[in-house]
């Protein structure tokens, strides 16, 4: 009854917060004033209640917070000097120091005789005459390097020097804004015409401090700048100033986006226009700058890295996705442009070889993103009237251009590129080309019929009509370029049957034949590095055949000349890399048919698959060993740290499973570790493919449960391992999952408090709770382990606290289990609750009828452990209760504790210590004389 009325009383809520205050449960007395300010209907109880809630504020260090509320009950009351100190003392930590002045300034003409109102104003003039020096200085400084920067006279090395020094200085945000009031806009926009790279890059980087997280100013920059003098640099020449202002550029979309979102707009207090206008100016110059022939490869690729990221939803719960309309037409044909370029042929925008991937990425991003079939349809018809366009012009070269657009949507939006493909004489005129006398021709026509054969929809028209062409290309060609790619054709028509051993449609020992090529091909370091890619892709099919990843497995040379392309700057090679891993290491997912649905269908004759013999696990454990060996680990750490467009999520995806694989067996995990494994993990547990983020989880779970986690994942790394861990505490992931989860969870809650704090915030607690009542022996025992290292933690102790629960009753329960581990993880987490929260002891009568046959099992145990805690919980439960003490004496438990007590045989000293002290405890209470150990009359004082 007690409890409604304070739910009801504003004032008694405000007397539990202060007490909850002084006994140090901060975050406890914040809840109790925030239900009281909600209640409350006087605005004096308003007044104080938001004083109050200021104090805590600033114990928690959330000083806005706390400004903002002691500025609310000086509202209501401007002459409450508490609540004027306590802003005085929140507006020195934003570092707002007039305002703090002034403040304390009329703190102390209120109170003149109170010393810690003078103090804190002593403290600020200080500060204030500190900064005022500071800011004069810095201000010399910022003009002194501009200057030196400016002044072409100047010896290099000390340019050089200027240019680091502003970068450092506009990392920290009082530097920033130094720079930006000393007109460092104007200054910056002159050093970005430098010749000196050193310079153009400290320029950037510079820009970077400016913008960063900051709204106001990026929208300054973005207007005195102009988007022309960024996209020029990005698309000139080097490729390190190209990251650099790519870099840039991707700090000032963050800044605007996000302070749309922020309460405070970037760290200003100032409301500002939406960005948006700057936003669609900056898009509209990077879609500009794709079909520009003045523009670099690696400026294009950054580019269109930069649409990839900014232009969709992040989640299509948000229902807006104007960006990407506005982006499909303002430059759908400006994309398309550079997807229909063959770079053999004569004009046209550079390439490097990963622009045209990155194209069919943001196609398809593009194409994920529309609403409803009407905005589809109107994309897919962009797309033929533009294909139409070229095919139906004069020329070779116009169809070849339409061509190989399709070629980039099939890799993209492949139903687009369905649509494309069956237009009238489209499939004809690829048929024709692969028979062109001229290399580049063929080699456009060959790959769009390679990436017609992957879609279904056509898949059977080319099986009839391509196999024959594409085993004579590969037979009769002169050209090592052409007859590699057909091969791939034939490799992917040849796959059909995935990893069914019998549904092959080559003939016996052909795929070997052909992968022998492919490997030969991959090793021929006198073939273009784009012609060896597609040997990886011919690979990534036939490695579908057991025979084949052995073969593959056993070729050390391959693998290196693989591993290499995955390092190189190709990055298209990448999921082909993936995929022929996954399949060596069988790390795809293999769906076990039902014996009874195969014995019917064999009945009804119909086609059952088979696995091959060469996939049985010893097969694929030697196979692992191989890869291990030959560096697979450093070739997918490189993979994960691309930073492209083309690493997308079924990519990554592949790269997870493919680490699982390596990190199942114990003993391989070390190595993983040693060579960047786990760090790898960690981004591919967070952005990934839902499976993908399950399988990164797992291999990073198996690695924390049998590596000492401090060294697996050192520093700040280790707190970014905790989320992914929680994720597989999930009722859609195996129950293995839930088990190694938990395993891991419980190792990296016996680290610290820090890490168990990461735990509870991400919510792990009841989740562990439900798994504690799972019906599996192991995953309920490994749930009461993480339980028995979560409980050292205060908050979760007041869990056990809390009444109206079974939390404690479970404890007692699963200490008089058959299972050994269960015993030992439930007995251990009451002796350390009893311990630190003694008011519990009294508790455990009332939870089961059993409670003494269980404890006296557990210090009958022969098991030395459960004994122990037996004996620490007696201890406990005699020292917090004088009646719990005598029931205990009056049992078995005070002739079993004297025999421990005794020591001896098989008994640790630490055992017969604590049954000492429970005896003495008793002799303390006068429930037992000291002498005879006998029992007194009950009830009698010492």
């Amino acid at each position: 009854m007690g409890e409604s009325v304070t739910e009801k009383d504003p004032a008694a809520l405000r007397e539990e917060g202060n007490s909850l205050f002084k006994a140090g449960d901060v975050q406890g007395a914040v809840c109790c004033y925030t239900k009281a300010l909600k209640l409350s209907d006087s605005q004096g109880e308003s007044a104080v209640l938001h004083r109050n809630r200021s104090a805590c504020y600033l114990k928690l260090a959330e000083y806005s917070k706390a400004e903002a509320d002691a500025s609310k009950a000086l509202d209501t009351d401007p002459g409450d000097v508490k609540a004027r100190f306590r802003r005085a003392q929140a507006f020195q930590k934003l570092n707002r120091l007039d305002q703090a002045f002034l403040d304390a300034q009329r703190c102390a003409q209120l109170e003149p005789n109170n010393k810690a109102f003078q103090d804190l104003l002593r403290q600020l003039g200080a500060q204030i005459q500190q900064k005022s020096a500071q800011l004069n200085s810095t201000d010399a400084r910022v003009q002194q390097m501009f200057s030196l920067l400016l002044d072409s006279s100047a010896k290099d090395s000390d340019r050089q020097k200027a240019a680091q020094n502003l970068v450092v200085l506009s990392r920290d945000q009082a530097g920033a804004e130094q720079i930006f009031r000393n007109d460092g806009v104007k200054l910056l926009q002159k050093l970005l015409q430098s010749k000196l790279e050193d310079v153009v890059l400290s320029a950037l980087r510079t820009l970077v401090g400016l913008c960063t997280e900051h709204q106001s100013r990026t929208m300054a920059i973005v207007n005195e700048l102009g988007m022309e003098q960024l996209c020029a640099v990005m698309g000139a020449g080097a490729s390190t100033v190209c990251l650099a202002a790519c870099h840039l550029l991707q700090v000032m979309f963050e800044a605007l986006t996000e302070g749309m979102k922020r309460e405070i707009r970037g760290k200003d207090e100032a409301i500002l226009p939406e960005p948006s206008k700057e936003i669609r100016s900056m898009l509209r110059h990077l879609l500009e700058m794709l079909p520009s022939s003045n523009v670099s490869g690696v400026g294009r690729d950054g580019a269109i890295n930069l649409l990839v990221k900014q232009v969709p939803r992040k989640s299509l719960k948000n229902p807006d996705n104007s960006l990407t309309l506005w982006v499909i037409d303002q430059g759908l044909t400006k994309i398309l442009r550079v997807a229909g370029t063959v770079p053999e042929l004569s004009d046209g925008p550079t390439l490097t070889d990963n622009t045209q991937m990155s194209c069919s990425v943001l196609l398809s991003k593009l194409y994920d993103d529309l609403n409803g079939d009407k905005e589809r349809e109107n994309f897919c018809k962009l797309c033929e009237e533009y294909v139409q366009q070229h095919f139906g012009g004069s020329g070779l070269e116009a169809k070849l251009r339409a061509i190989q657009t399709v070629s980039v949507l099939l890799q993209g939006p492949s139903d687009v590129g369905n649509r494309t493909l069956e237009m009238s004489g489209m499939m004809d005129a690829v048929i024709t080309l692969c028979a062109s006398e001229d290399v580049t021709h063929q080699q456009v026509a060959v790959e769009a019929l390679i990436h017609a054969a992957g879609k279904a929809k056509r898949a059977s028209f080319i099986t009839a009509n391509g196999v024959a062409l594409l085993k004579d290309l590969y037979k009769k060609s002169e050209n090592d370029r052409i007859r590699v790619r057909a091969l791939v054709g034939l490799c992917k028509l040849g796959s059909a049957g995935g990893t069914d051993f019998s549904m092959k449609q080559f003939a016996e020992g052909s795929t070997l034949r052909l992968s022998k090529q492919c490997r030969k091909w991959l090793c021929n370091e006198s073939l273009p590095p784009n012609s060896r890619r597609w040997s990886v892709e011919g690979l990534a099919y036939l490695t579908f055949d057991a025979d084949v990843k052995e073969d593959f497995v056993e070729d050390k040379d391959a693998l290196l000349a693989m591993f290499e392309l995955a390092k190189s700057e190709d990055k298209t090679v990448l999921f082909a890399v993936g995929s022929t891993l996954v399949n060596c290491t069988n790390s795809y997912d293999v769906e076990k048919p039902d014996p009874q649905m195969v014995e019917l269908a064999k009945y009804a004759k119909q086609h059952v698959p088979e696995e091959h013999p060469k996939d049985a696990p010893s097969y694929v454990e030697k196979r692992l060993s191989k890869l291990l060996e030959a560096g697979v680990v450093s070739a997918l750490v490189c993979m994960v740290k691309q930073e492209s467009p083309v690493l997308t999520d079924p990519c990554k995806e592949s790269i997870a499973r493919v680490f699982l694989s390596l990190v199942e067996r114990q003993q391989d995990r070390g190595t993983v570790v040693a060579q960047g494994g786990g760090k790898a993990l960690i981004p591919l547990a967070s952005d990934n493919t839902s499976a993908g983020k399950i399988k990164a989880a797992q291999a990073l779970a198996k690695i924390t449960i049998t590596s000492n986690p401090q060294i697996a994942f050192p520093g700040e790394r280790i707190y970014e391992v905790v989320r992914p861990l929680v994720s597989l505490l999930n009722l859609e992931c195996t129950l293995l999952q839930n088990f190694e989860a938990l395993m891991g969870l419980t190792n990296l809650a016996g680290i610290s408090e820090r890490l168990r704090q990461k735990i509870i915030k991400e919510k792990a607690v009841p989740k562990v709770e439900g798994y504690m009542f799972e019906e599996h022996d192991l995953v309920r025992t490994s749930a009461t382990e993480c339980m028995c290292n979560l409980i050292l933690s205060t908050e979760v102790q007041k869990l056990y606290l809390a009444t109206g629960n079974d939390r404690l009753k479970l404890l007692v329960l699963y200490s008089g289990e058959e299972d050994e581990r269960l015993r030992k993880a439930a007995a251990g987490t009451l002796a350390m609750l009893t311990a630190e929260q003694p008011e519990l002891c009294v508790r455990i009568p009332g939870t089961t009828t059993h409670w003494l046959e269980i404890l006296q099992a557990l210090l009958l145990s022969e098991i030395s452990d459960l004994r122990h805690r037996a004996v620490v919980i007696v201890q406990n439960m005699m020292q917090a209760d004088k009646s719990l003490a005598e029931t205990l004496m009056e049992s078995e438990a005070m002739e079993i504790l004297t025999v421990l007590a005794k020591g001896g045989e098989g008994t640790p000293d630490t055992v017969s210590k604590t049954a000492q002290n429970c005896l003495s405890q008793a002799v303390e209470y006068g429930i037992i004389k000291s002498r005879h150990g006998q029992e007194s009359d009950k009830g009698t004082e010492p």
